[in-house]
Parts: C-alpha cells; sequence; structure tokens
C-alpha cells in the first residue's frame, strides 16, 4: 500500500546549538535530503540507515556554523550536491572554520554549493518540489524551503516559535527579516506549519497571533 503523504521529515537536533536538522524524503522515489547538518555526521547518518532513505542532496538555508558545519565533510563522503544558500552568504562560508575553532566545532570546513539559491526558484527531493524564497535579515543570503503540497516551510534562523533570527551578526538587518517574514511567509497561509532552525514547529497563524515581535498586533 502507498504511503498518502507525500514527503516525511525527521527532525535531528544536532551541534551544542541544538539545530534542527531535517531528513526529509519523497515517499515515492524514498529520495531524501538533509536540510542544514551542522555536525554529528554519525547520527545524521544512523538516521538515514533507520529510514532507509538513500540521501540526494544536501539543502542549506545559511552558511552559519550550527547550520552547515558538516555540510563539507557529508557532500564528500556520500557525493552529495550542495543546494543553497543565497550567493550573499558567501563570506560567512569563507569564515565558518575559523568560527568552528572559536566554538569548538573542528569539523567545520567552507563549502562550494553546486548550485547557488534565489527568491523563485526550485528544487526537487525525489518527486516533491520545494519553492525557495529569499529571507535575508539574520544573514543576508538566508533562504527558505516551502512545500506547497504538504504546507511546510523549513525556515532557518527567520522565524522560531515565539520569537525571530537574531540580527546582530555582521549583514544582519532587523528591517529586512520584519519585511521577509510578513511579505514571503505569512502569504504562504496562516496553515502552514514550519521547522524552525532551534527549538519546537509552529504555524504561521499562530506566530500571527502571538509572537512578540512579529503578530500582527505588535506590528500595527
Amino acid at each position: 500500500m502507498s504511503d498518502p503523504t507525500p514527503l516525511r521529515v525527521a527532525v535531528i537536533p544536532v551541534t551544542p546549538f541544538q539545530q534542527n536538522c531535517s531528513l526529509v524524503w519523497c515517499t515515492e522515489t524514498n529520495k531524501a535530503a538533509l536540510v542544514d547538518p551542522g555536525g554529528e555526521i554519525p547520527r545524521l547518518k544512523q538516521a538515514v540507515a533507520q529510514t532507509g532513505v538513500v540521501l540526494e542532496k544536501i539543502l542549506v538555508t545559511h552558511a552559519h556554523l550550527d547550520h552547515a558545519g558538516a555540510v563539507a565533510d557529508l557532500a564528500a563522503e556520500f557525493g552529495l550536491p550542495i543546494e543553497g544558500p543565497h550567493r550573499d552568504d558567501q563570506f560567512w562560508i569563507d569564515r565558518i572554520e575559523a568560527d568552528g575553532q572559536q566554538y569548538g566545532m573542528n569539523w567545520c570546513k567552507p563549502f562550494a554549493p553546486d548550485r547557488w539559491l534565489a527568491d523563485g526558484d526550485r528544487v526537487t527531493v525525489g518527486n516533491q518540489s520545494f519553492e525557495i524564497y529569499h529571507c535575508p535579515g539574520h544573514t543576508p543570503g538566508h533562504v527558505v524551503f516551502f512545500h506547497r503540497a504538504s504546507e511546510l516551510a523549513f525556515v532557518g534562523d527567520v522565524l522560531f516559535k515565539g520569537s525571530i533570527g537574531r540580527t546582530d551578526f555582521p549583514r544582519g538587518n532587523h528591517a529586512d527579516l520584519i519585511n521577509a517574514i510578513t511579505g514571503k511567509l505569512w502569504p504562504l497561509g496562516n496553515g502552514v506549519t514550519f521547522v524552525p532552525g532551534h527549538g519546537p514547529t509552529s504555524t504561521f497563524g499562530q506566530e500571527r497571533q502571538s509572537n512578540p515581535y512579529v503578530a500582527d498586533k505588535a506590528l500595527a
């Protein structure tokens, strides 16, 4: 009997920052991608083995060390293409090894995306298609992956349950972040569930009601 759910997800918190790496796979083809593999490669490989999926690519929302620290090694070990982030995060890739050493995450290495992503692009995992939204503010090259059929978004550090991404890093911009959330994410619909870079999932509708930073009443 075929699986009625076209896309399945396993969230695997990794690194000392407990970053939500997501293993996503197409149930029709069993092809999979890792979204934001920041570290702990043995744990990620164990999750792949347990689900029995076939890794097809790596997807990256942005190039901070806790989201992208293990990208280089995973891509090399499995021969995987890397898609994302937007090219404006190149400077974060350039410094990822130094940042990793500063935080005791010595596995972090720079990588070369096989495909930079831009607003309006699409990426595929098996037969499933994700829409790309460029959402700068936390980092200038941050992107969001949206699976419309499942009303599911992988938002990295743009938005959290009850909070939003920090903008005090180099080239962060608070106004850009608010504009990205309200102008790019909210139009996708209140029913969209999102997997943030850290912490529990929520919905856009819930955040529009109660998030102290971007609720409708907070921005009115």
